[in-house]
């Protein structure tokens, strides 16, 4: 009877235990009451949570939220300085080549005595700033008449005298406008050739720059597709003033993009149509008749109104064989001489005018975007002699 007793005190005893475990747990979940919000902590969480946001307005048609568009800011098209008297706002660019034909030339012919060695000392200043041995002595053998004949002696006079014989030489009746404008409906073209290094796609875009400033509308045409660090430097230059360009895949048909370039020209209206080609040696029979294909391929629309050839200043008497050549193949109209404000030898101008009969038209005379200036000979010659030297007299 006690065994049964036990056991049943056991038994309530674990219906005991097992009614406090299922007590207890519901007495911890029991939520607490919250504590009393104070002011600083309303404010702290407003400065966390920021200004209120407005969430974007929902299309009513589709319930697809709208974000409103970002408009990108619009490019700043430049305005070219303008062409007229920009050789003689450069003229201090032309210090180097004073050196030679100012000072020295100057300093030279006013000796007291000119005898045959400071005329021998004329000629090597003047073969030595790249004028050329032919035009020197032709140069030289005036100066020495004109200065026999008129007896002159003073810094003045012999300037005058020095000045009139250089822009001589220049050929001042050669034609050196650029032919830009359109005929019939379909524009001017101008090619632009070049060797390798002669700085041809920045002179290219100067030259867009030129043509605007001279109130031109300007495509151009990347033709130079071996490089397509080429066409997008000239997508540059030509995005500062508002111009189009037409370019192609890299290693695309040059002759294909100057073609496209044209067509391109003749839909908008624009007046001139600029073609960059790829510079190239004139050594090089396959490069150069792949400059003719060019030529033929874009005068198909017409006939080409500029051939420009650019010419590195710095390459004296090696840029005259690089124009004789060019001008095979392509018929050169004119010339652009580059680089003469880092040059003592702005005498290249005369040797290439004397030897090659083809107008300089533009010249270089610095790294900005407007240094580029139309060639007046006049100009040029007054740059290059400066200021006459003062205090020497006969």
């Amino acid at each position: 009877m006690t065994e049964y007793l036990l056991i049943a005190l056991a038994l309530l005893g674990l219906l005991i235990l097992g009614g406090i475990g299922l007590v207890v747990p519901r007495l911890r979940r029991r939520p607490q009451p919250p504590l009393p919000r104070t002011e600083v902590d309303t404010r702290a969480e407003e400065d966390l949570a920021g200004p209120p946001v407005q969430a974007p307005e929902a299309d009513l048609s589709t319930g697809v939220l709208v974000e409103p568009p970002v408009e990108a800011p619009a490019p700043t098209v430049e305005v070219p300085e303008p062409t007229a008297g920009r050789l003689v706002r450069l003229r201090s660019r032309l210090s180097r080549s004073q050196n030679v034909f100012g000072k020295g030339l100057l300093g030279l012919l006013s000796r007291d005595r000119l005898d045959e060695d400071v005329w021998e000392e004329i000629e090597d200043s003047l073969i030595t700033a790249d004028v050329g041995v032919d035009a020197t002595r032709d140069i030289v053998d005036r100066l020495r008449e004109r200065t026999r004949v008129l007896g002159t002696r003073s810094v003045a006079e012999l300037r005058t005298l020095l000045a009139a014989e250089l822009v001589n030489a220049l050929d001042p009746g050669l034609d050196r406008s650029l032919h830009t404008a359109p005929k019939e409906g379909v524009p001017a073209v101008l090619l632009v050739v070049g060797v390798n290094g002669a700085g041809k796609t920045t002179t290219c875009g100067k030259i867009a720059r030129v043509l605007i400033a001279d109130g031109r509308s300007v495509l151009l045409g990347a033709a130079d597709t071996f490089r397509a660090a080429a066409a997008d430097q000239l997508q540059t230059w030509a995005g500062r003033v508002g111009a189009e360009t037409v370019r192609g895949p890299e290693g695309a048909d040059p002759a294909s993009v100057a073609f496209d370039a044209v067509k391109r020209g003749i839909e908008t209206g624009v007046d001139t149509v600029l073609v960059d080609t790829a510079g190239r040696l004139q050594n090089k029979i396959g490069l150069m008749d792949e400059l003719g294909k060019v030529k033929r391929v874009v005068e198909k629309h017409g006939p080409i109104d500029e051939t420009l050839l650019v010419l590195d200043a710095t390459t004296g008497q090696n840029g005259l064989e690089q124009a004789r050549v060019f001008t095979e193949v392509v018929h050169v109209t004119g010339v652009v001489l580059t680089k003469l404000d880092g040059t003592a030898k702005g005498g290249i101008v005369i040797a290439v005018q004397r030897k090659l009969g083809i107008p300089v038209k533009l010249v270089g005379l610095g790294e900005g975007p407007d240094d580029l200036a139309p060639f007046d000979p006049a100009q040029f010659v007054d740059a290059l002699l400066g200021t006459e030297p003062s205090g020497q007299t006969a």
